[in-house]
């Protein structure tokens, strides 16, 4: 596990649930990015800021594993660590909780560091200091 982890809390609406009145498993990705920009919101920097400076943080890979389901009116607690920080790649560790901290779902996003042109480059060192203290040291 990480030093630290951040969490970030998140009431399930409506919209994001199937007629069965559970979450639809594709939103799972939108509130990994809803805990991720908030992530970055902690830290001091929006992703937005990073954009305004030239820099984007595309998602190249995602890794999902279901284990219980969330549903309408439900809060679930999101948290969000560093599992890889060096050159240009980033990644990122989730568990999704609900109530007595039922499992509902881990997984992982894996990002490129790219200027708006798409040319590759790497994290800045200022970023890489924001993140270490959420490194996942396995």
């Amino acid at each position: 596990m990480p030093a630290k982890t951040f969490t970030h809390m998140h009431r399930v609406t409506y919209a994001d649930c199937t007629v069965g009145n559970h979450i639809y498993y594709g939103r799972y990705l939108h509130l990994l990015e809803e805990a991720r920009g908030e992530f970055f919101r902690h830290l001091g920097t929006t992703f937005l800021d990073y954009q305004e400076q030239g820099i984007l943080f595309p998602v190249s890979e995602v890794q999902l594993k279901y284990f219980a389901f969330a549903e309408y009116d439900d809060e679930v607690s999101i948290e969000c660590w560093v599992i890889s920080l060096k050159g240009a790649r980033l990644g990122f560790g989730y568990r999704i909780t609900k109530g007595e901290g039922v499992r509902i779902l881990e997984g992982e996003t894996l990002h490129g560091c790219v200027e708006t042109d798409g040319r590759v480059t790497r994290l800045s060192a200022a970023l890489k200091d924001c993140l270490q203290p959420y490194l996942d040291s396995e």
